[in-house]
């Protein structure tokens, strides 16, 4: 069960994964054991996920990255808010996001 990110953190990719864009999608791959899950070795992200992926560079806030998909897509702060919320939870939790 992952634990509540708080909206100040400064999400970053850690530094055992190497994340690549091939075909105009975020190819993420783990560099130790320990990362993601044991039965997978690469990750992909949607296009949404990139557009989070792109903003998560460790100088931003989730709230940060919050605003800025707002001025970019026509969807409510609070609905990206979720969105963006959602995707650093799972990676938090896979270890291919850290903050710190």
């Amino acid at each position: 069960m992952s634990l509540p990110v708080d909206l100040n953190a400064r999400p970053r990719p850690s530094a055992d994964i190497v994340a690549r864009v091939i075909d105009g999608q975020i190819i993420i791959i783990p560099l130790v054991s320990g990362i993601g899950d044991m039965e997978d070795e690469l990750y992909t992200l949607n296009d949404t996920g990139k557009d989070i992926w792109d903003r998560l560079d460790g100088t931003r806030t989730i709230e940060q990255v919050v605003k800025d998909l707002s001025s970019e897509f026509e969807a409510s702060e609070d609905v990206l808010r979720t969105d963006v919320l959602g995707l650093v939870e799972e990676l938090l939790e896979r270890k291919i996001l850290v903050v710190g």
